[in-house]
């Protein structure tokens, strides 16, 4: 017996028992190992049914192109489908995303655009914008638009949902699984409940992502939207798929934590999956710790890990790339937390508005001994004023000093959590002008530091250990 085509091969996933990891609590808990799909991932299952229900409306012709912005795993999932069916693929993605994501989709034959990861969505240069652009450009072209397209969410009704009820012979009592474009988690969730409506389902969002403080609050928070390392999980849209009424709970989780846990499930459990697969059981093990007083040995607890770690070998799984994002536990304790009780300027960000002129920028910076300045808008950081770029600015035209912020501002400083590591802090302020904002989740504030600052307390650090105190 022979499958017709790579596509028959989709589904059917393994469902695993974990041991170590979860050992000590009474429930049973199992993986639903997903990179056993041809394409090594959950989203082989959404690319060929967005395809094929684009065949059945018309919208995909023959010989025709996908278009589609994607962290790496959709787009191996259309690229696979396409092959089968005859068509060709564009892909965007973002700068984010690891190198090995980019070349599987170059693999299968798929040109690539490669975008960058800190602009709004709605920016022309977003990897969403782009997608949606050039399939307006291109003749006999499709553009899936995985994160509203109801195939998305109907494809795991139909496919993941009904596994894991019958790989569990109905006992599942608790799903656990990261949102992203929300087809996932909510496709298999409607399943699930249809057939037991007290079934438990818990989304895990990354820090930077909106849709923990959406589902606990109900307001799209942009303040809460900052970069993360974490890939193919967490949004900041809110996807069209992604059903936050049939969801019961949503919990966090830290890069640090994601990135441990990803490792730990390779070395313990033998399982050698991605990114998102440890942030998942990592927000499933924060969840079933906090909660172990209401589950029993008869609970059944599944948790969906979407991919392969052979997409992550150079990030996850290389020493060097966790040591330098401060993932590793090795090294210095001095935090961003730390940084600011130390400069003593905790709360201080001095802004601009938009409105105000480069004039006023100046002398806020003389006024408090600064060389870049955030850009403000109703609370919101829009953009960012350097000594360097007001220099050459008035060099060039002694009248800017009248331009309004807005009209000359660059991009925004990058943001940070407050949690993160000396060596987080380092790669961040590499990659900006001198400065980074610090969020806090939860705060009505930024905070900011500089080179300056984190040079400072690493100093302090150690004069600290030469004279054998507690820095």
């Amino acid at each position: 017996m022979w499958h017709e085509s790579i596509l028959g091969t989709i589904g059917n996933t393994p469902l695993v028992q974990l041991h170590r990891i979860p050992a000590g609590l009474p429930c049973t808990v199992l993986a639903k190992v997903e990179f056993t799909n041809p394409g090594g991932s959950v989203k082989d299952r959404i690319g060929v049914a967005m395809i094929e229900d684009a065949e059945r409306k018309g919208l995909l012709k023959p010989g025709g192109t996908i278009v589609e912005g994607t962290s790496g795993n959709t787009g191996a999932g259309l690229a696979i489908a396409a092959i089968a069916k005859g068509y060709k693929c564009i892909f965007t993605t973002t700068d984010k995303q690891s190198q090995e994501k980019v070349d599987v989709l170059r693999a299968f034959g798929a040109e690539v655009i490669v975008c960058p990861t800190a602009v709004a969505p709605d920016d022309p240069r977003s990897y969403y914008s782009v997608a949606k652009r050039l399939s307006e450009e291109i003749p006999n072209s499709f553009y899936p638009n995985q994160y509203d397209h109801p195939a998305n969410a109907e494809a795991h009704y139909h496919t993941t949902g009904p596994e894991l009820w019958e790989q569990t012979d109905g006992r599942i009592t608790h799903y656990f699984a990261g949102a992203g474009t929300g087809g996932t988690i909510s496709g298999t969730t409607k399943y699930l409940k249809e057939r037991n409506p007290d079934l438990k389902t818990i989304g895990i969002d990354p820090y930077g992502s909106v849709y923990y403080t959406y589902f606990h609050t109900g307001v799209f928070e942009d303040s809460e939207i900052y970069p993360y390392f974490t890939e193919g999980v967490g949004e900041d849209i809110l996807a069209g798929n992604m059903d936050f009424g049939i969801v019961d709970d949503f919990v966090r989780v830290t890069d640090k934590e994601s990135m441990q846990m990803t490792r730990r499930l390779a070395r313990e459990e033998g399982l050698f999956i991605g990114q998102s697969c440890g942030m998942a059981m990592a927000g499933a093990m924060q969840w079933l710790e906090t909660h172990r007083d209401e589950l029993s040995a008869d609970d059944v607890v599944v948790v969906l890990l979407p991919d392969s770690g052979f997409r992550y070998l150079s990030k996850t799984y290389n020493d060097e790339w966790m040591r330098r994002h401060g993932f590793l536990d090795e090294r210095s304790t001095v935090t961003v937390d730390s940084i600011l009780k130390r400069s003593g300027r905790e709360h201080a960000v001095v802004a601009v508005a938009p409105t105000d002129t480069l004039a006023e920028a100046v002398a806020r910076m003389t006024e408090h001994g600064i060389s870049q300045l955030p850009v403000m808008e109703d609370g919101v950081v829009v953009g960012s004023l350097t000594e360097k770029r007001i220099l050459g600015l008035l060099v060039e035209e002694p009248a800017a000093r009248d331009h309004a912020a807005g009209d000359v501002m660059e991009d925004p400083l990058p943001t940070v959590a407050a949690n993160v590591s000396v060596e987080e802090l380092s790669v961040a302020l590499d990659a900006a002008p001198g400065a980074v904002l610090v969020h806090a989740p939860g705060a009505d504030h930024l905070d900011i530091i500089t080179r300056s600052d984190l040079i400072s307390a690493l100093a302090d650090t150690g004069r600290a250990h030469a004279n054998g105190t507690q820095a």
